[in-house]
């Protein structure tokens, strides 16, 4: 065998691969007996676009089988503008199959805005039980509560593009048990009647604006938590005590400055007494030198001054100074 017949081999096996690649004919003839109506002539021209045959001929295939007549040209475009053909189309199937009323448009919108169309249309038929976590709230009475909640929801098909999520309705349903719980009177009120915050939280529309439907709230669990109120009085207490402690001390402090103030002035005048009192002596001998007063009016006043503290003396030992002159 020559070199030029191993060529043409070859370049025929080249051919028939690239042949099957572009033209699926296994596929091809699977949408022609289930009545898909995808040409071969169409699935060249998905190679050509770089778009799998596959990916849009067996979603075509399911749909055509449960009785839906989706265009190739949408599959295609849906593709190519990077959603799930498979999702979208088993969302359909399912859609159809439960009576809920969906249509490509709105299907390929959800899924292209990441929503899970597939999902949802399941949630829609089958509801979701959402558990939310433990909410705390304080009753009028003071006594807290710590409430768990079991949040039934179906989604809603018309408000999935633009709906709000699962977060929200967690938050609005946190924030209605708290609002509850806080305008009832008494703590006793909701342990007895804990279907109370259910009803009142149902009543709220909590679902509005949401991409769900809330079906029912069962409260599962209420807990009795702390006295708040009862610690808000403490902390109160507290701090009143400390406000006054604070005021005492700042007038002990006032009370000992204006006492050292006192006991300044006092030294002051004790240090003016002891100045004139040094000043007596001077005074006197002046007197003496200017012939003022004699040597007698000297001893006089010395005498005078010493009867003065005798007496001054008698009446600190409890004495009566009269009758020790007339003894």
């Amino acid at each position: 065998m020559d070199l030029l017949t191993l060529a043409l081999i070859a370049l025929s096996i080249i051919g028939v691969s690239f042949f099957f690649y572009f033209v699926p004919v296994g596929l091809w003839v699977a949408a022609l007996s289930s009545g898909a109506g995808v040409g071969i002539f169409q699935m060249v021209a998905m190679r050509l676009r770089r778009v799998p045959p596959v990916r849009i001929v067996n979603p075509r295939i399911s749909a055509v089988k449960a009785g839906l007549n989706i265009p190739v040209e949408k599959l295609e475009a849906h593709f190519l503008a990077g959603g799930s053909v498979e999702n979208v189309v088993y969302a359909l199937i399912s859609a159809n199959n439960a009576g809920i009323k969906l249509d490509f448009d709105r299907a390929a919108a959800i899924d292209l805005a990441g929503r899970n169309v597939l999902d949802a249309v399941k949630m829609s038929v089958n509801p979701r039980v959402i558990q939310t976590p433990k909410v705390a709230a304080v009753a009028q009475d003071g006594i807290q509560l710590t409430a768990l909640s079991r949040v039934t929801v179906r989604a809603n098909i018309e408000r999935l593009v633009g709906g709000a999520g699962e977060d929200t309705i967690l938050a609005r349903v946190g924030e209605g048990i708290v609002s509850t719980i806080g305008s009832s009177v008494s703590h006793k009120a909701v342990l007895e009647n804990p279907d109370l915050i259910s009803k009142t939280v149902m009543q709220k529309g909590l679902d509005s604006g949401t991409a769900f439907e809330i079906l029912s709230i069962d409260i599962a669990d209420v807990d009795v938590g702390a006295n708040i109120g009862a610690k808000l009085q403490i902390d109160q207490a507290e701090a009143d005590k400390n406000i006054a402690q604070a005021r005492a001390e700042s007038r002990r402090a006032m009370a000992v400055a204006e006492e050292q103030e006192m006991k300044a002035r006092l030294q002051q005048a004790r240090a003016k007494v002891q100045e004139a009192e040094a000043q007596v002596p001077l005074a006197l001998a002046e007197a003496l030198r200017s012939g003022k007063i004699g040597a007698m009016d000297y001893y006089n006043l010395r005498n005078l001054v010493a009867d003065t503290e005798m007496r001054s003396n008698i009446s600190k030992m409890g004495g009566d100074p009269g009758s020790s002159q007339s003894e």
